[in-house]
């Protein structure tokens, strides 16, 4: 993520320096690059407890334990499906905050009948949130890039809106 990896020295060290916080990430259209930028802040190992990149159904499954009926009741590429998976890495991590992520990065749209360049990203935690984006653009990296740096950007918002040990 050349360019994008000093996005997240705010967030993590917060949560590595001030409140012994922890995070875990289930992310999907990105392919790793939340958790590549997560980890390439030193000290990573005080905050970053892992997760996956859960491309599909039977991922999100097996690596993040939601059950199949979960996953067949939220809409694929949702605010609902990106809640589910920061939930499911938050628990399942035992973390303070878990990270989802689900999209159609391109250079086409989805199977679902996403765009390219539409994505779905949540936070869950002591303050959670999520939200829809659509880049417009079937640039894979380039939507891959504003997905990760958005979901690290809505991460801040919520460490911002949480309140104070």
């Amino acid at each position: 993520m050349h360019g994008h990896a000093s996005a997240p020295r705010r967030p993590c060290r917060r949560a590595a320096e001030g409140a012994g916080e922890t995070i875990a990430i289930g992310e999907s259209a990105t392919g790793g690059l939340i958790s590549a930028a997560l980890l390439a802040v030193p000290g990573a190992s005080a905050y970053f407890l892992g997760g996956g990149v859960v491309y599909t159904r039977a991922a999100r499954s097996t690596l993040l334990g939601v059950p199949v009926a979960a996953l067949k009741a939220a809409a694929p590429a949702s605010e609902e499906m990106a809640a589910l998976l920061a939930q499911a890495a938050q628990e399942r991590l035992g973390a303070t905050w878990g990270l989802g992520e689900a999209g159609a990065a391109g250079p086409t749209g989805n199977s679902y009948g996403h765009a390219a360049g539409h994505g779905v990203l949540a936070v869950a935690g002591p303050a959670s949130r999520s939200l829809t984006i659509e880049t417009g653009d079937s640039d894979r990296v380039a939507n891959m890039r504003v997905f990760s740096a958005r979901l690290l950007t809505l991460l801040v918002e919520c460490l911002e809106a949480a309140p104070q040990k």
